[in-house]
């Protein structure tokens, strides 16, 4: 009588689907702790508690961390659906520069550490590229929502949509709200 395998090839699988995951989720933190630039794979190694060689096997490189931490952190985190509707444009563009700054701040950290590293790192700027184009995409459709279209209303919409300019305004309005308050002030007629 043969004796049945306990250890299958499915539950191989699954254990070396969990292995990566562990693998990405430290990844992740450690891009949120010390930024990708300072993420060592002996620290990915450690956090995930396997061994570097394992870390290799299943990232051979720092693209291929790089795409599979990027890809994990958007379906963990996705922007928010920003609804550009309402009938007054001035406090549809607060209501989504809200929405959007509360996201940042909720992401700050990573954030702050990609953005900084993407000026060293050219996959990162890369890998950035579809947010800064769903926020240039955002500010037209807001700018849109105006009778009168304006460059330079455009640009300033554009502007106040920016992970910058929402960190530059948090050291001086206290909250979010105020914040995004302040940013939607550039919008008043008496400015353009």
């Amino acid at each position: 009588m043969k004796r049945r395998r306990s250890y299958t090839k499915v539950q191989r699988a699954a254990a070396e689907d969990a292995t990566r995951q562990r693998i990405v989720s430290a990844i992740m933190a450690l891009h949120g702790e010390v930024g990708p630039a300072r993420t060592t794979v002996s620290a990915v190694a450690e956090r995930a508690g396997v061994e570097r060689l394992t870390v290799y096997r299943h990232f051979p490189d720092e693209p291929s961390m790089l795409l599979a931490c990027c890809a994990h952190w958007s379906a963990l985190h996705p922007m928010p659906h920003l609804p550009v509707r309402g009938d007054e444009p001035l406090s549809v563009c607060r209501r989504t520069i809200l929405q959007l700054y509360t996201w940042y701040r909720a992401n700050e950290a990573i954030l702050t550490n990609i953005t900084a590293d993407a000026r060293r790192i050219p996959l990162l700027a890369t890998l950035m590229a579809p947010l800064d184009s769903q926020l240039g995409r955002l500010a037209a459709e807001l700018n849109g929502m105006w009778k009168r279209r304006s460059a330079q209303r455009a640009a300033t919409i554009r502007h106040a949509l920016e992970f910058s300019t929402w960190r530059s305004l948090t050291r001086i309005a206290p909250t979010d709200r105020r914040a995004a308050a302040l940013a939607a002030s550039w919008l008043t007629p008496v400015n353009r």
